[in-house]
């Protein structure tokens, strides 16, 4: 099982679970163009931890919890959706209501709220590794989150260059990614 195969199907989950994750780190990069080091790797490393962590709980269910999982996974879409528009709206409001270029910042409970909304999804991949043993469930697991770190980071640079050009409508622009992040969850989760 410890094939080329494994490897690359574990990057190509990571990246295609790190979509939504990029999408976020690019509005904070946006909001905050003088963002400190230690803040984009706490970023990346925030959406890389859940990103990790949601398909290892989606495999636990799927081994030990299989019909309660079924119940949570046709939520996932609505608390994505939630989430996403709530702290999209609050930015926003933000965005107008700050005046001379000043940002508001998100602080580490926002970036936890937005970790857990941009991963939920990621519930299902449990089942896409649910053949795994323990050990490769968890390595699948660790390229994940590499994989997510290195494009949130990536997210959080193009931001920051795009932020330093929109300046005082960075909030608002930003906030509006949100939302739309969370629509499309939404519709693919429900409807597709």
């Amino acid at each position: 099982m410890w094939n080329f195969v494994f490897f690359l199907n574990s990057a190509l989950l990571g990246v295609g679970l790190a979509m939504d994750a990029f999408s976020v780190s690019l509005v904070s990069g946006l909001n905050e163009p003088n963002m400190k080091r230690g803040k984009r790797l706490a970023i990346a490393g925030t959406f890389a931890g859940f990103q990790a962590l949601m398909p290892l709980i989606g495999w636990v269910c799927v081994h030990y919890l299989a019909e309660g999982f079924e119940v949570v996974n046709r939520a996932v879409p609505y608390a994505a959706l939630i989430l996403l528009v709530f702290i999209g709206t609050k930015m926003i409001i933000a965005g107008i209501r700050s005046k001379g270029g000043e940002k508001p910042v998100a602080g580490i409970a926002s970036l936890i709220t937005q970790g857990i909304a941009t991963s939920i999804d990621a519930l299902s991949v449990g089942f896409t590794i649910a053949d795994y043993d323990v050990f490769h469930a968890l390595v699948c697991a660790f390229i994940i989150a590499a994989v997510t770190f290195g494009i949130c980071i990536l997210g959080v640079f193009i931001g920051r260059k795009a932020g330093a050009a929109l300046s005082d409508k960075a909030s608002i622009v930003g906030g509006v990614i949100l939302i739309v992040i969370g629509v499309e969850i939404f519709i693919t989760g429900v409807f597709f």
